[in-house]
């Protein structure tokens, strides 16, 4: 086993557009992520530092509390807070719509933003513990 660190380092996610300036826009200007411009590429072209991330792994199909949940093969991509109400308030002030209330879903609070150009975003406010403030590690560590 190596001790330089780990191989992987971070997560790059994408979100394919039909205006992709459009959601550069919001994501800079209404969720407030830092950037870089990307110089290689065409002008406005930016790619966000999200902060802190982690993933889950949820399985296609499923039993919890006597209920039967069947999910395709996707990926999704959920923006997480501490505080739901006040993130979803600062974001409105900033003129980000909902498409939906703040629901309790069991893993967290959630609610969706409209994203100029592509589909809604989940937020949530975890009730589960987070793996993001436990560092990368090394394989086989885990949250305690």
């Amino acid at each position: 086993m190596c001790d330089a660190g780990p191989m992987i380092t971070s997560i790059h996610t994408l979100i394919y557009s039909d205006d992709a300036p459009a959601t550069r826009a919001f994501l800079r200007d209404v969720i407030g992520w830092p950037y870089v411009e990307d110089a290689e590429s065409e002008p406005g072209w930016l790619i966000f530092g999200t902060g802190p991330s982690e993933m889950g792994v949820h399985p296609t199909h499923s039993e919890w509390e006597g209920k039967v949940y069947d999910s395709p093969r996707h990926h999704e991509i959920a923006l997480m807070c501490d505080d739901i109400e006040a993130t979803r308030a600062e974001l409105e002030a900033k003129g980000a719509t909902f498409t939906e209330p703040v629901t309790d879903q069991g893993f967290g609070l959630v609610t969706m933003v409209e994203v100029p150009g592509t589909d809604p975003i989940m937020i949530y406010q975890p009730k589960h513990t987070v793996a993001h403030t436990r560092g990368a590690g090394r394989a086989g560590e885990g949250a305690t």
